[in-house]
């Protein structure tokens, strides 16, 4: 009878387990295959091998260069904010004796917001002429900014906007991860005569690392492909001082149709975020190796 039950429950999983292995491993074969290729969309011939020409050219073009420096410095600095930022505002939270519920969901709310509504709204906020940040500059009598088409303020306003939506998401996982603190070793600790700052460095900190880790990780993985935000704000401008990865694909993908070569791209893009989260995902693994023995 459970041999039977086990066999109709894996009867259910297996047609969608097919159909979703069929539908992410054909994509990513697609890609790799034309990566090698100098496939154009409109053109009448066929698309040829060219081994790794297109992987060269990518890495000579000043365009890409460009592009993987400002992925690589925004993720950096938008992913260590936020998850900073974050945590301070999970602890304190956590801290509130009354109001948590209130607080907790007016911090949510950003989050909530589609990113294309989010990149609208900062737009009319951050506009040249009627924006209300540079009214609020008019009436210090400081001088207004072209926040969005400046190459020294276009880069720094995608990253507020960034960290304004997506700091709640690390607020709530490491909040979240907070609440399993044993209460015992608050309790310990207060016998002991531990200050706030050793209960943080000795208590806290240590028993929430794993959510630390894995809000580094999404957001690596996640503000690696930006593009919606760059796409609608600035379309990479000024002087593709807001250029990223993504943004580059599109362009030779999308507009270009160059596939063949917009693939190898996208090859060299999976990668470097795979480099960039394997730090955690190795630490990970030792871990509950270690836990196993």
């Amino acid at each position: 009878m459970i041999k039977t039950h086990k066999g109709f429950i894996y009867s259910m999983i297996l047609p969608a387990a097919v159909l979703l292995t069929v539908l992410s491993l054909f994509p990513l074969f697609f890609t790799i295959r034309n990566g090698f290729t100098d496939y154009y969309l409109l053109s009448k011939k066929s698309a040829h091998f060219i081994g790794v020409k297109n992987y060269i050219n990518i890495f000579k073009d000043a365009y890409f260069q460009r592009a993987l420096w400002n992925t690589v410095k925004f993720t950096v600095f938008a992913v260590i904010i936020e998850t900073f930022i974050g945590l301070v505002l999970a602890l304190f939270v956590n801290s509130l004796h009354t109001g948590q519920s209130l607080v907790r969901t007016l911090l949510l709310l950003p989050m909530l917001v589609p990113t294309v509504t989010t990149a609208l709204i900062w737009q009319t906020m951050f506009s040249n002429n009627n924006g209300i940040i540079n009214q609020m500059l008019e009436f210090i009598n400081m001088t207004p900014v072209n926040w969005l088409m400046d190459v020294k303020t276009a880069f720094k306003a995608i990253l507020v906007i960034d960290i304004w939506q997506y700091t709640p998401l690390a607020f709530l996982l490491i909040y979240a991860e907070l609440q399993t603190v044993p209460q015992s070793q608050y309790e310990a600790a207060d016998i002991d005569g531990a200050s706030y700052k050793d209960k943080l460095f000795h208590v806290i900190l240590p028993d929430i690392s794993t959510g630390i880790g894995m809000v580094l990780l999404l957001r690596t993985i996640d503000t690696f492909r930006l593009f919606d935000k760059i796409n609608i704000l600035t379309r990479g401008g000024p002087a593709n001082s807001t250029a990223t990865i993504s943004q580059y694909i599109y362009q030779y993908g999308t507009k270009n149709l160059q596939i063949g070569y917009s693939a190898a791209a996208s090859v060299i893009m999976t990668i470097s975020v795979l480099i960039l989260a394997s730090a955690y995902v190795i630490k990970k693994f030792k871990t509950d190796i270690k836990s196993l023995g």
